[in-house]
């Protein structure tokens, strides 16, 4: 045993400072050009520790090359592949954060953040045309298939009762929009006076966060600004995760504390057959006046007609299950992979997350300024603060709403007068979205 232990010991006394100075000179290699280097032909351990090191992520990073491309064929700087990966790394580990530990929505930051992981492991090349993440952009993102699938899940998920009940609801889900065109005028205007270089496609399809709708988001995003979708759909997505904690101080700001007690009456029934034709009146009404919003409001309008028909149970149960929860993994991790460090760490994404921001606080404090205007003149009392549903982050918005409705009043009940706004601003982003598409496509 002791020989065994003393032969390991000289083994190891010779071997390991020659792989040492092996790996030391592999680095200096690894800094030269691609077109300099030569296959390492040695067939000593020490060489083939050298091999490998070359080939790891490791080395990838702490020695950045010229000449290395992205997996869309673009030259990337030495900060993007050393520095700018190791700060997409944490950025992915805070959306787990707030994915898992949080569990801000975490069906869709989950597989965001997973796919902006694997997106900036190096060599690899995952978002390339043959990598999984290039793949599924390219099946499902570039061509803005997968958002109106999951638009056609909501649709089958969706209850217009409370909109059809108390239509003038359908005021407030209009009102929030002002924060998506609100946006469009201040990302022109920055863009005007040299802030931020974003052309006006780019600023349309930031402005859609205002709205606090992600399919939508990615849907206009893939259509007016693709280079802009990564930054567009975190913004999106983290947002509407935030709800919670950005709209209340909103409501309460804009609001008494009298008015926040308000109690809303009873909503009349809605009769089965209302349901029914509301989705085909949409979808005729956008036919004729918007055919631009058609492929969204045409999948939300199946989604729910399928439901609100009660004969094909089977379908309806599939896009609100299976359909959906396949496609926002596919979403997830599609979106995910186009935070690329050289995609992401620019000062353009900066403008997109605080331009998103002020539209959707702007959007929040339109709907309940309209909600505080329409009690001013209404025969039945309006709580303004149902006014902040009109966003289209359903139903998180209107359980906002219920819960701070219910710190100042416990037995106020405001989760089914706020879905009318709710549901109408689901409807709103989309028509919205169709404008910009009319104008700047």
């Amino acid at each position: 045993m002791k020989k065994f232990l003393l032969s390991l010991l000289l083994v190891f006394a010779f071997v390991v400072p020659s792989v040492l100075s092996a790996s030391e000179h592999a680095a200096v290699d690894v800094t030269k050009s691609e077109t300099q280097e030569k296959p390492y032909t040695s067939t000593s351990i020490t060489g083939l520790f050298a091999g490998f090191f070359k080939t790891t992520g490791l080395a990838a990073i702490i020695f950045p090359k010229d000449g290395v491309k992205n997996g869309q064929g673009e030259e990337m700087t030495k900060f993007a592949q050393s520095g700018g990966r190791v700060i997409m790394f944490i950025l992915v580990f805070i959306l787990f954060y707030m994915a898992v530990v949080k569990q801000f929505e975490p069906l869709l930051l989950l597989p965001i953040a997973f796919g902006g992981l694997l997106a900036n492991i190096p060599i690899a090349n995952m978002t390339g045309p043959h990598g999984m993440l290039g793949i599924i952009y390219e099946m499902g993102i570039a061509n803005e298939f997968f958002p109106l699938l999951i638009f056609m899940g909501v649709g089958a998920m969706t209850d217009f009762g409370p909109l059809l009940a108390n239509p003038k609801t359908a005021i407030l889900g209009g009102a929030a929009q002002f924060g998506i065109f609100g946006a469009l005028v201040g990302a022109a205007a920055l863009a005007e006076y040299g802030i931020v270089e974003y052309t006006l496609k780019q600023c349309s399809a930031i402005s859609i966060i205002g709205g606090a709708d992600g399919p939508t988001s990615i849907f206009i995003a893939s259509a007016l600004a693709p280079e802009l979708l990564g930054a567009i759909a975190v913004a999106a997505y983290s947002y509407m995760a935030l709800v919670p904690v950005i709209q209340p101080p909103i409501m309460i700001a804009l609001t008494t504390e009298e008015e926040r007690k308000i109690k809303m009456v009873t909503t009349r029934k809605v009769h089965k057959n209302e349901k029914l034709i509301f989705p085909l009146v949409v979808i005729m009404m956008i036919a004729m006046i918007l055919p631009d919003a058609a492929p969204l409001m045409g999948a939300f309008a199946l989604g729910n007609f399928a439901k609100q028909s009660g004969v094909v149970d089977r379908l309806t149960g599939e896009m609100e299950n299976s359909l959906i929860n396949i496609i926002t993994i596919f979403l997830g991790l599609g979106v995910g992979g186009t935070l690329q460090a050289d995609k992401f760490l620019v000062a353009e994404t900066l403008g997109i997350m605080v331009i998103g921001l002020l539209a959707f606080a702007v959007g929040t404090a339109a709907g309940v300024l309209m909600a505080k205007l329409m009690n001013k003149y209404s025969k039945d009392p309006i709580n303004p603060l149902i006014g902040a549903a009109g966003v289209s982050a359903v139903p998180m918005s209107a359980r906002v709403v219920n819960r701070v409705g219910q710190q100042y009043n416990k037995s106020n009940v405001l989760l089914m007068h706020a879905m009318g706004p709710n549901v109408a601003g689901v409807i709103g982003s989309a028509v919205a979205a169709g404008v910009l598409l009319s104008i700047f496509k």
